[in-house]
């Protein structure tokens, strides 16, 4: 695999990061829960409550080797390209992308995430609107 192939690969796999996913094994066996961290280059995930046939655990962290499948069980809202790409026509030249940490930041000052908009000021205030009716249109395509 090539070292872009990988960058991409482990960028899909960080997006994955505190959302729920089905992970299948090699010998079928399936697991439910919330990925909370992998390990590269092993590819050693755990999960958070997680769903075992009609087990519930804490817990469980899987080896990279004996996993087959890694599912995304729901789409993310966010994605910080699409979202830059909005903001750059409001603010033209002022617009960073930080795809490796799903990070977009204005002018230095404005850092926006999936969870929201750090900043203050009327920049900031716009840059907040931005988001939540790009967060609302995002729901709505979603419910249909």
């Amino acid at each position: 695999m090539s070292k872009e192939a990988q960058r991409k690969f482990l960028l899909d796999l960080a997006e994955l990061l505190e959302r729920p996913v089905v992970i299948i094994t090699k010998d079928g066996k399936t697991f439910e829960g919330v990925l909370s961290g992998f390990d590269h280059p092993s590819l050693n995930i755990s999960l958070l409550d997680v769903k075992v046939s009609d087990k519930t655990y804490p817990k469980v962290i899987i080896k990279g080797d004996v996993i087959a499948e890694i599912i995304a069980k729901e789409k993310p809202l966010f994605d910080a390209r699409e979202f830059a790409r909005i903001l750059e026509r409001y603010f033209p030249n002022l617009v960073k992308v930080y795809e490796e940490t799903g990070i977009v930041v204005i002018g230095e000052k404005i850092k926006v995430t999936e969870k929201g908009v750090e900043g203050v000021g009327p920049i900031a205030d716009r840059v907040r609107k931005l988001f939540n009716d790009y967060i609302e249109s995002k729901e709505k395509e979603l419910q249909t």
